[in-house]
């Protein structure tokens, strides 16, 4: 690069008189105007200088104390999260262990309700051979129509035996009222667990949450409060409602299980001498329907394997359905997702295509799922319906036993020596009510039907 001055070319006649010409003389400054405005130069030059050096520390100290704010603000709130987190978490512990307490209750409550039912089909066939032996007596004639010891006694077991059956009907009836009120309590209790449960499932998921996660962004007036919203008190009220009314509910079934306990012993210990008079009559019932029965009791069985075959493939068809919901609910949040890709990237892509296409085809598998389901459940009704008819046939052909033996034969069983049967007393609760050990409202509807036909 040249470092002299390259020297200027001399103008040309014209050009000298057209440059000598426009120049016109201007104003003239003095030298200490030209020293006052550099002076003033630099003085604004300092000013602003000073000026944008104060903004900035202002913005470093506003940048600080508002990132300490942030920092700090974040912290007390994940701080909160983990406390709220812990609170739902205990509350969600307690409702588990509520939520066990009254299941075993609940199943206690039923085992001491069907003992009662048991206790209660037990007397159909005393009842039955008292009212036979009198039935029977009743066709005596003349001097022999006598008002005699075995009469009275006859009349007397028909007495107690009635009155052991209302006890018995009153308890089957108060547990099954208690085991309603226990599910509705335990209903509560797992809407409350499963409210429990998706809390900590979101607050979890918040609690993760950073300015690196890939799922956050701004939201349509999100410091709203939503409608129901409750508060502490009132949700922690709640929770605390929903475990003093289940551990009532729980009391309650204590004391009624004891009690229908107790009236099972006091019936039996009042029916016993009744009781052993008629074991010669139940073991040859036994003996003569034992093919009938055993051929019931195969196809008891078969139609119970089935049911828990069916319902199986229920509950499979029911989790496939529920996946397949899932699918669906990702599909529908895919294509309304892209339906917010700004301007001309909101276009109808093969990504588009192929999730409506999956959409179509998971609502045709949900379609074909739910049909199926349905088909399977009503067939699981037919099998029920089926069962129903098996156990009732049993209950007709065991209440029939009673009415094929007459009344001699049930007089010679009566008049044997009860020592020689005291061994086979245990055996007859569990050969007559072997068909009766499974909890459907069939069975509960059997019991009542027989306990009705057996009223004289």
């Amino acid at each position: 690069m040249n470092n002299h001055r390259s020297l200027p070319l001399p103008l040309s006649p014209l050009r000298s008189e057209m440059a000598t010409l426009s120049v016109k003389p201007g104003q003239r400054f003095t030298v200490p105007d030209w020293h006052t405005n550099s002076h003033l130069i630099s003085a604004d030059a300092e000013r602003q200088r000073s000026a944008s050096h104060q903004v900035r520390q202002e913005a470093r100290t506003l940048r600080n104390e508002t990132n300490n704010q942030a920092k700090w603000d974040e912290h007390d709130n994940r701080t909160r999260l983990a406390e709220r987190i812990r609170s739902v978490n205990r509350w969600k512990e307690t409702l588990d262990k509520c939520l066990a307490d009254v299941d075993a209750e609940i199943d206690a409550l039923a085992k001491v309700k069907e003992a009662a039912e048991r206790a209660l089909q037990a007397k159909n066939l005393p009842l039955d051979v008292a009212v036979e032996c009198l039935t029977l007596r009743e066709s005596r004639r003349a001097i022999d129509v006598v008002r005699d010891p075995v009469e009275e006694e006859l009349h007397k077991e028909v007495k107690l035996i009635d009155k052991a059956k209302r006890e018995l009907q009153q308890k089957a009836s108060e547990a099954f009222e208690q085991l309603c009120l226990l599910q509705e309590a335990r209903q509560q209790l797992s809407s409350d667990h499963q409210c429990k449960m998706e809390a900590l499932e979101l607050d979890r998921m918040c609690l993760s949450l950073s300015v690196n996660s890939p799922n956050i962004s701004f939201k349509v007036n999100p410091t709203r409060v939503p409608n129901g919203s409750t508060t502490v008190e009132e949700w922690e009220q709640n929770s605390q409602s929903n475990k003093e009314r289940a551990e009532a509910e729980m009391k309650t079934s204590a004391e009624l299980r004891e009690a229908t306990v107790l009236a099972i012993a006091q019936t039996n210990n009042e029916l016993e001498a009744q009781r052993v008079a008629t074991e010669f009559a139940l073991r040859k019932r036994i003996r003569d329907l034992e093919k009938a029965y055993d051929e019931l009791k195969w196809q008891e069985q078969n139609t119970l394997e089935e049911i828990a075959e069916m319902e199986e493939e229920i509950r499979r068809l029911e989790e496939e359905l529920r996946r397949k919901m899932q699918d669906l609910k990702v599909a529908h949040t895919r294509l309304e997702t892209r339906t917010y890709r700004p301007r001309v990237d909101l276009c109808r892509d093969q990504v588009q295509y192929g999730l409506t296409d999956e959409v179509h085809q998971l609502e045709g598998t949900i379609r074909a799922l739910k049909q199926k389901l349905a088909e399977s459940q009503d067939s699981l009704d037919a099998l029920y319906r089926q069962l129903h008819r098996i156990r009732t046939d049993l209950g007709y052909k065991t209440n029939s036993l009673v009415l094929d033996n007459k009344c001699m034969d049930t007089r010679k069983k009566l008049l044997v020596p009860s020592e020689r049967f005291l061994p086979e007393a245990e055996t007859f609760p569990r050969a007559t009510t072997r068909v009766l050990s499974a909890r459907t409202n069939g069975q509960q509807e059997l019991v009542k039907e027989r306990a009705a036909d057996s009223v004289p």
